[in-house]
């Protein structure tokens, strides 16, 4: 699954401490060559057959245009199978796209989409983010009120996210997905109960729920901080987080993945790659990736992240073809932490054939079947061992965060 990453935006959200830029001129034929050269080297080091999603995220990468989303997708096909079924997600700002645009996108072969800068999210109790990339086209206006949008630093309205979020589902219909974002200072209740209600009116098959995380060195941060704006109670989240569980599940969808929601099948392939632990590639500037490299011989998996500065990632991949800035082999004990920090948050777990794939000496059953801490989270009701595999009942993934540490010591024991 190839993530490439466009880093710049018109302006920074008050809420972001992603590696994003504000600039005031691109050299978009530049930034698309060292993609393009980019994406085909990490392609050619991990010999991937064949390519099952590709997500566009960033910054926002709407900003760039749909002949540079084309070059790159013409790269990966090149280098590897893409399937005419596999997911292309695009990240979209409700303020830079247009019903003309949306267009030009999907006929360069983006067939879901991602409207609004990826929130960084964490649920009451949660586990951390599987990934900074959300699923493989989701729309996210993030608020539908106004006064919320001017807190949170966006720079378009609640009318124009209402109208990008129509117009996707009109030419993504089953494919578009809404971030739905709470927790915000001074957000009530009832408030987020209106916003739940707007958002069934609105709202394709998929939604993303996350809690706003105040993140140091942001400007909400700092807000919150200096009292000009009141943090909300750690007691309210809670109560917020299950509302909406509430409420979506008893309307058709299903609480698949900690943050994510989908009704009639229209669960994220892309997503759903990261919380499984498969290979994936990070492309553009701080792009991080997880794969094996076949090209030089290699049979374990790397953690890569490519260079932050997009100037100096670009010259990095004009003189060796790849900006990577950090690569690291991952033991076979991190990459089971890995697989099963990830794969709880989803309500299938961990199944036994995909622990094998990553164990095959050391069984599930092995490892959390006997006397210790996980036998223990069973019997509270926080864990289910079976035929299946290992998966957190549904008051477990509300507090998987506080479960993990527990976890995480009985497989290092082991």
């Amino acid at each position: 699954a190839p993530c490439p990453q466009w880093p710049y935006c018109r302006k920074r959200c008050s809420y972001c401490n992603f590696n994003t830029y504000v600039v005031p001129a691109v050299d978009e034929a530049a930034v698309r060559a060292c993609l393009v050269r980019e994406a085909q080297t990490l392609l050619r080091l991990s010999q991937v057959h064949s390519v099952t999603s590709v997500f566009f995220g960033g910054g926002t990468p709407s900003l760039a245009s749909p002949s540079t989303i084309a070059a790159v997708l013409e790269a990966v096909a090149g280098a590897a199978h893409l399937p005419a079924g596999a997911e292309v997600t695009l990240e979209a700002n409700p303020s830079s796209t247009s019903a003309s645009l949306l267009v030009g996108f999907r006929a360069a072969g983006v067939n879901r989409l991602s409207i609004g800068v990826q929130v960084r999210g964490a649920l009451p109790a949660a586990a951390p983010a599987a990934s900074r990339d959300p699923i493989v086209t989701v729309l996210s206006p993030q608020s539908l009120d106004d006064a919320e949008l001017r807190i949170l630093g966006r720079e378009h309205t609640a009318a124009e996210a209402r109208k990008a979020v129509e117009a996707a589902r009109g030419l993504f219909p089953g494919r578009t997905s809404i971030d739905l974002l709470f927790g915000l200072p001074g957000q009530s209740q009832d408030a987020w109960a209106q916003r739940l209600e707007e958002t069934l009116r609105l709202c394709d098959d998929h939604i993303s729920l996350y809690q706003l995380t105040l993140e140091p060195g942001t400007a909400l941060a700092a807000q919150v901080r200096g009292g000009a704006l009141p943090a909300p109670p750690q007691d309210l989240l809670a109560d917020m987080y299950q509302t909406a569980r509430n409420v979506l599940v008893s309307t058709g969808f299903r609480h698949y993945e900690v943050s994510n929601f989908a009704r009639k099948g229209a669960l994220s392939t892309h997503n759903l790659s990261y919380w499984r632990a498969d290979e994936y590639i990070g492309v553009g500037p701080g792009a991080h990736g997880r794969f094996v490299l076949r090209g030089e011989g290699g049979c374990s998996r790397e953690a890569r992240v490519q260079s932050l500065e997009p100037v100096t990632w670009m010259r990095e991949v004009q003189s060796q073809g790849h900006g990577t800035r950090s690569r690291a082999v991952l033991s076979p004990l991190e990459q089971l932490e890995e697989l099963l920090t990830l794969g709880l948050r989803t309500d299938e777990g961990i199944t036994h054939e995909r622990w094998g794939h990553f164990s095959p000496q050391l069984s599930l059953q092995a490892v959390f079947g006997e006397q210790g801490e996980a036998r223990a989270l069973q019997q509270e009701g926080w864990l289910v061992l079976d035929s299946g595999g290992l998966r957190c009942t549904w008051a477990g993934l509300a507090v998987l965060d506080s479960l993990l540490p527990d976890l995480l010591w009985q497989l290092q024991r082991v």
